[in-house]
């Protein structure tokens, strides 16, 4: 028989059991993207980037030709990690490049998360490749899009039916924090979401505003 226990599950995320991956989130890129407003894209971009950098997450930056075609990486990502060295590559499959590989083996984390764009490409290849493998992979999928609506669901659904877990933005966001009464990254956490969070965030606004709300009490 199951026993319930207060703890979370092993497939949870918090700041220390993952990597996080950025890939290729540049405006060359952006301008084919259409399976997602490029407004809200780099919206959900930020909130992942202020996530990780809350929460002190091992991140990777990574672009493709940068300075002859692509152009940089969205600097919603770059201001949030000024110190971070941004990783360019000529190959499309970010895994296949062996400064990613010894990146990752350093941080030696099991857990990777890719945000990304394109999709089909960007995301498809690393998170097939990581996972072939063994480790877990985990796709934000609306920090991701591409050409089509058809070419995003029908990358997430080969990654999912290889074993990938897809989430939001959001989700992850509020994943790291996990608890209202974590007093250190609550203010923090807050502020991502009102800023980043959309029309959750406008609902935080109007309870703090109007009855001083706070989800730690």
């Amino acid at each position: 028989m199951a026993i319930a226990k207060a703890q979370p599950g092993k497939t949870l995320l918090n700041g220390s059991n993952h990597t996080l991956i950025m890939i290729d989130h540049q405006s060359q890129m952006a301008f084919a993207t259409k399976s997602i407003d490029p407004v809200l894209l780099r919206n959900n971009a930020a909130l992942v980037a202020k996530a990780a950098k809350e929460f002190k997450v091992s991140t990777i930056l990574t672009t493709v030709a940068e300075k002859s075609f692509s152009g940089p990486m969205f600097d919603e990502i770059k201001s949030t990690f000024p110190n971070e060295t941004v990783i360019d590559r000529t190959t499309m499959n970010t895994w296949e490049d062996s400064r990613i590989a010894d990146r990752v083996n350093a941080i030696g984390k099991d857990k990777i998360v890719l945000a990304g764009l394109w999709t089909s490409v960007c995301i498809v290849g690393p998170a097939l490749s990581a996972l072939d493998q063994g480790f877990e992979v985990y796709v934000i999928a609306d920090a991701s899009g591409d050409v089509s609506d058809e070419a995003h669901q029908r990358a997430m659904e080969r990654m999912i039916q290889a074993g990938a877990r897809p989430m939001t933005s959001l989700q992850y966001l509020l994943e790291l924090q996990r608890d209202w009464a974590r007093g250190e990254t609550y203010n923090e956490t807050v502020a991502t979401a009102i800023t980043n969070g959309g029309g959750y965030g406008l609902g935080l606004i109007y309870a703090k505003a109007m009855f001083n709300a706070s989800e730690g009490h």
